[in-house]
This record gives structure tokens, C-alpha cells and sequence, in this order.
């Protein structure tokens, strides 16, 4: 008897697994070289296309418009970290800060059981009708869970809330025994779970891709002997998972793989804040700035992590002194132009293809929240919003970074799409809603794709 067999079904179920950070073209390249045969397998027998990420393509925005349909303008996650507008404290956003209802809080109004296990933004866990395991950000495992009675069994099987990606600075070597025993505690729950609970929904997310390839991913690019293979051998466990979870499905549930962005190799990491200074755009009170509190009034503009740039503006920014509406404008159209103008003092290479004006991305609600400008970078450019920085480049152990046109989507059994191929992360909740028979919230930005 199969494990699926075990469970009982009353309607359309959906198994979705989220593959933190992995690219559409490195699934189709490692199965074309035979290194994922289930992966092969699966597409034989459903649709995969590449998918667009949302910009800033980082994992809390991307899992936040995911999980809502909506851009960051409506769910207000902007990045991994952000500032309080008027006081200018800097904040980590979390599922206190995502405005908007989840795709689990819409299905459990519905009356569906839900499983939900790991997805970025999702701590503090919210109320659902089933179980919700946060992520990254949870502090500890005793306040992982809904219901909070579910922290002492993962306490007994060893879970683990994340990879210290820290070590891998020091040793790659145990980085990776980590990746593993992270990855092995992670299906151990999730198959806890699928054989003893009934759910309707049940999403599994994987982190540990992305974090595999922000430190192997140039290892495995340059053919390094001994990296370049673990890096294969890490997404042959991960195929070998995903051939048995498909092993058990039956024909009541539709299966879905995802993944949030790209990735590609990372040529040097750029400090926005240090240019910014450079060219005169930003100046500190401190010689030793702390946050972005301690900005002069001065300054025209400072960046947040990965490339948002915030106008100095007055009566927004604690020492905003630029004016709205001309000042403003002015100065977006001179940083636009600086910006695509920057290039890589070591190789002369442009380090930014485009320039977003915040009108151009984001609506919402929440649209002042957000960045003036967002700079995307040429690919293997990586931008960081330190403000300590004494040089506007940097390569260090991080060998790959995130890409925005490089995602992907799965759904077994069926064919999906738009007339010109193209779609993004928000669209798969809508799409999600509609397989399991629940009309969409009429304020959602995301459009289905079947």
C-alpha cells in the first residue's frame, strides 16, 4: 500500500513543493545530462515552462506575492529587510508586516484542510484550519507551529528550522553535512504529516536549494572537482524525493513544483550605499554609520538590500530634505541615468541593465511604502545595501545570485501557459484557487493560467 493510499479523499487535492531559488534552465539542463531522471520522467507527464520572479526577485518578496497573488504594493514586503517610515528604524518584515490574505487563510475560510510546512514569510504562523510550520525567521521550534502543540513533535524527530549558511564561509565541507541533515528533517516531516493528517492542500518548501546555490553554485559552473559534483549530487536527493512523492500520488491530486527565481554565478557583490557616497547622493552624521537612521539631511537618496533606492524626501524620511513633487522628480531622473552609467572599476563592464521607478512595478495600498527606484543588475552583479563599505565591488564566498526571468512552474497531467508564454509567481495562487474549485478574491493581481 502506497502512502497516498493511506489518506482519504473527498475532492480536488493540490500538492505543491517549493524549490527555493532553482532555475528553470538548470532543471532542463541536469535532466537533459541524465543526473534527473525523475525529474525527466515528470515532465514527460505534465507542463514546465519557465516562470518570471517579481522585482525585487528575493525569496520573502517572491513568497509573499506567491502566497497573496498580489504585488508588493498590496502585500508590503518590499525585501528581506526594511525601514519604518518617519522614524527610520530598520526592520526584518514578517508575516505581522504582509498585509493580505494567504492562499492557506482563503482555502481554511473555504472549509479545506491545509498543510503548510516551511514557506519564507509565513512566521509568526497565522491561524489556519489544519497546520502551518513557519520558516527562516522563526527564533526557535517552540514558536514554529499552528497549533503550537506540534513544536514538541519536531522537537523529537530533530527538525530543523534552517542551514547555517554562515559556516560555509569557514567549511563547505560541513555546510554541506548540514544542507543534508536540514533536507532529510524536512521530508521526514513532511511525509509525518502526509501519512497521518487529511488535508485538502499540502506545501512543502525547500530552502536548502538556494542556499546551496548561493555557495556552490560558481563551483559547479567551473567544474571545481570536488564541489562541482556534491552541488549535483545535492539535486539527485533532491530528484530521488521527488520521484517518490509522485510514486504516491493518486489521481485526486494534482501536483505542483515550483521555484521562486533563478540563479547564476556571481561575478561580485556591489555596495549601492558606497557609490551613493561616492557621487555625492548620500552623506552620514557618523563616521561610522549604524542604519540608515543616521543619514544627514544633506542626502539625496540611500539604498536597502538588493537594489531599492529610497529619495531622501521631505516629510517621509526623519531628515528628508528633497522636495515633492519637481526636486523629486529631478532627482529619480539623475539617479536613473547615474545608475545605468556605473560600471565595474576592475573591467569596465556596466554593472545595471535597467532602472524601475516604483510607479513602474508596484500599486497598491501600500505603494508609498515602497522604493522611488529599484536597480536591476546585469547578471553575476550582485547589490547589497551595506553603508560601511570603503569599496564599491567585492568577491567573496558567495559564487551565485538571483535572476528574475529564470523561475519555474510544474503541474502535472496538464498544460498550462499564457498566449506569449509569459507569467509570473503571482499567477499560481489564482491558478491554484481554480484547480481546487474557489473563485479568486477579486482584488488579487495574479491572473490563472489554465
Amino acid at each position: 500500500m502506497g502512502l497516498f493510499d493511506r489518506l482519504r479523499f473527498k475532492g480536488r487535492k493540490v500538492l505543491v513543493i517549493g524549490l527555493d531559488g532553482v532555475p528553470f534552465s538548470l532543471l532542463k539542463g541536469l535532466s537533459a545530462e541524465g543526473e534527473l531522471p525523475n525529474w525527466a520522467k515528470l515532465v514527460e507527464s505534465g507542463s514546465f515552462k519557465r516562470m518570471n520572479s517579481i522585482h525585487p526577485c528575493v525569496s520573502s518578496v517572491a513568497w509573499a506575492t506567491y502566497m497573496t497573488g498580489k504585488n508588493p504594493g498590496k502585500h508590503n514586503i518590499y525585501g528581506f529587510v526594511d525601514r519604518h517610515l518617519g522614524s527610520m528604524d530598520v526592520f526584518i518584515p514578517s508575516a505581522r508586516d504582509m498585509a493580505g490574505q494567504t492562499l492557506w487563510e482563503i482555502l481554511s475560510q473555504a472549509g479545506k484542510k491545509v498543510v503548510v510546512i516551511n514557506v519564507p514569510l509565513t512566521f509568526p504562523p497565522r491561524e489556519v484550519n489544519g497546520i502551518l510550520i513557519s520558516g527562516f525567521l522563526c527564533p526557535s521550534i517552540d514558536k514554529i507551529a499552528h497549533p503550537r502543540e506540534l513544536a514538541g513533535v519536531l522537537k523529537e524527530m530533530g527538525y530543523r528550522i534552517d542551514v547555517d549558511a554562515w559556516q560555509a564561509r569557514k567549511s563547505l565541507d560541513r555546510f554541506l553535512e548540514d544542507l543534508h541533515m536540514t533536507l532529510d528533517k524536512r521530508i521526514e516531516a513532511m511525509f509525518h504529516f502526509l501519512e497521518r493528517e487529511e488535508w485538502d492542500f499540502f506545501q512543502l518548501h525547500i530552502m536548502e536549494t538556494d542556499r546551496i546555490n548561493h555557495f556552490l553554485w560558481g563551483l559547479w559552473e567551473g567544474g571545481d572537482p570536488q564541489y562541482g559534483p556534491e552541488f549535483v549530487k545535492y539535486y539527485q536527493k533532491i530528484d530521488a524525493i521527488l520521484g517518490r512523492i509522485s510514486a504516491g500520488l493518486d489521481g485526486d491530486t494534482r501536483l505542483i513544483i515550483l521555484s521562486d527565481h533563478g540563479f547564476c554565478g556571481m561575478k561580485k557583490e556591489v555596495f549601492l550605499n558606497h557609490w551613493l557616497q561616492k557621487e555625492g547622493w548620500l552623506k552620514f552624521r557618523e563616521k561610522a554609520p549604524k542604519s540608515v537612521k543616521d543619514i544627514h539631511q544633506e542626502s539625496k537618496a540611500y539604498s536597502l538590500i538588493p537594489g531599492r533606492i529610497y529619495v531622501n524626501l521631505a516629510g517621509r524620511e526623519s531628515s528628508g530634505s528633497v522636495r515633492f513633487p519637481d526636486e523629486y522628480e529631478r532627482v529619480r531622473e539623475e539617479l536613473k541615468e547615474a545608475l545605468l552609467g556605473m560600471s565595474d572599476p576592475d573591467s569596465g563592464e556596466r554593472i545595471i541593465e535597467k532602472v524601475f521607478k516604483r510607479e513602474d512595478l508596484y500599486h497598491g495600498p501600500h505603494y508609498n511604502e515602497g522604493p522611488d527606484l529599484v536597480a536591476i543588475p546585469h547578471n553575476g552583479y550582485d547589490l547589497k545595501g551595506n553603508l560601511d563599505k570603503k569599496e564599491l565591488t567585492y568577491k567573496g564566498p558567495l559564487v551565485g545570485m538571483h535572476t528574475y526571468n529564470d523561475a519555474f512552474l510544474y503541474i502535472k497531467d496538464m498544460e498550462v501557459g499564457t498566449g506569449n508564454n509569459q507569467f509570473g509567481v503571482m499567477d499560481v495562487m489564482p491558478t491554484i484557487l481554480k484547480l481546487m474549485g474557489i473563485n479568486s478574491p477579486i482584488d488579487l493581481d495574479g491572473q490563472t493560467l489554465l
